[in-house]
């Protein structure tokens, strides 16, 4: 599912319509990309070639499935640093270059630094905090799950 984000950039109809049919119901099917450029009455080639410039200037931050690492045995938290303000940029750097890190997000609270870890098995987190820690010198708070709440979230372009 393609989270958007505010880039500034400029979307013609085309790619308005290419972000609304991304969002939900992607076609399990043998050839999905071939079967969404289609309704939209664009070649699959095209519909690559806009896929990919949506993320390469940053209007799509990502693009994939989302889905319940519990299930397939993994595991995933919610954390959070108190970084100081003049460690930030260095701190984030650091933080995001880890493959388990995603969404890290700048806060206005004695918390700054929140983002989301997720490991292939329930050991990875701790594992990973660790070597966060490690790496930037800073405590990590994990605040794992109490309760899953389903929140079916679409932009529409």
């Amino acid at each position: 599912m393609p989270e958007a984000v505010a880039s500034g950039a400029a979307l013609d109809e085309i790619d308005k319509r290419l972000i609304n049919a991304l969002q939900g119901d992607f076609p399990l099917v043998a050839e999905p990309y071939r079967e969404v450029a289609e309704t939209l009455g664009l070649s699959e080639a095209e519909l690559l070639q806009r896929l990919e410039s949506l993320l390469q200037r940053r209007v799509l931050t990502r693009f994939g499935p989302m889905f319940q690492i519990e299930r397939a045995g993994g595991a995933f938290v919610l954390a959070a640093m108190k970084v100081p303000e003049q460690e930030f940029e260095r701190v984030a750097a650091q933080v995001n270059a880890f493959p388990e890190v995603a969404h890290n997000y700048r806060r206005e609270h004695a918390l700054n630094m929140w983002f989301v870890l997720a490991t292939a098995t329930p050991q990875g987190i701790a594992e990973t905090i660790v070597a966060i820690e490690a790496a930037t010198g800073l405590p990590v708070f994990p605040f794992p799950k109490e309760r899953e709440y389903f929140v079916e979230m679409k932009l529409r372009a």
